[in-house]
């Protein structure tokens, strides 16, 4: 029997369903931001109404984890959240940063791929990834949220031919003539559901699901520097 996944993002401007059922995808992907809510909902009935499917038939239910916007983070795990308490399905957080590499892949087949989302504050969520033989990625060190000039400082010399995604590369545009190897500018700037939906496959064969009760986010920046910011909370 197929397995059928739906995934959920509105982690950064982007905002994306997709639906995989066995090796087929249905998905929708808006850059909208500011408007996640009033776009996700239908986003959802419309694959599954593509799919002829209800919600209840699915084996599990993705999204976005983070990092990105706080706002839109929290907008996408509540929105997953409600849907999978009310169809009593399990949860699958897939990173944003992975989504982008899946991504990176898909359009240019690149298997090393920098990923790296404007965080604001002189920051960056930055993380490298390498692809698998079986297709799944690789994570290289921690993903985590730095500056251009302390990332610059640690990041390790390496042979392969890179590429980048996200909006990191165009808030700090000098940063990738100063990375100490080969690396191209990729045309990825935000995660997509039809990636995250792929991540998602492989952690499903490895049992890597929760309650919905037990789904959470990843934000990198602690509450501390978060504080930092006046009127913050």
């Amino acid at each position: 029997m197929s397995t059928k996944i739906l995934a959920v993002d509105t982690a950064t401007e982007n905002c994306s369903v997709a639906l995989m059922i066995g090796d087929d995808v249905i998905s929708r992907c808006e850059y909208a931001p500011r408007e996640h809510t009033t776009k996700i909902l239908p986003m959802i009935d419309a694959v599954l109404a593509d799919a002829g499917i209800k919600l209840k038939q699915l084996d599990a239910l993705a999204y976005g984890r983070g990092p990105g916007s706080f706002t839109g983070v929290r907008i996408g795990i509540g929105i997953a959240q409600g849907l999978a308490f009310g169809a009593n399905l399990p949860m699958i957080g897939v990173s944003t940063l992975a989504a982008m590499a899946q991504g990176s892949f898909r359009l240019h087949q690149a298997e090393h791929v920098l990923t790296a989302i404007d965080a604001r504050m002189g920051e960056l969520y930055w993380a490298q990834y390498q692809r698998k033989i079986d297709g799944d990625w690789l994570l290289l060190g921690n993903e985590q949220v730095i500056s251009p000039d302390v990332l610059l400082a640690n990041v390790q010399a390496d042979p392969n031919a890179w590429l980048t995604a996200g909006t990191g590369w165009e808030a700090y545009p000098e940063l990738l003539s100063q990375l100490p190897f080969n690396a191209q500018r990729g045309s990825v700037l935000y995660p997509d559901s039809q990636d995250m939906v792929h991540l998602a496959k492989y952690a499903f064969a490895r049992g890597e699901i929760v309650t919905a009760e037990a789904a959470s986010p990843v934000y990198l920046r602690d509450t501390v520097t978060w504080k930092k910011l006046p009127g913050r909370e």
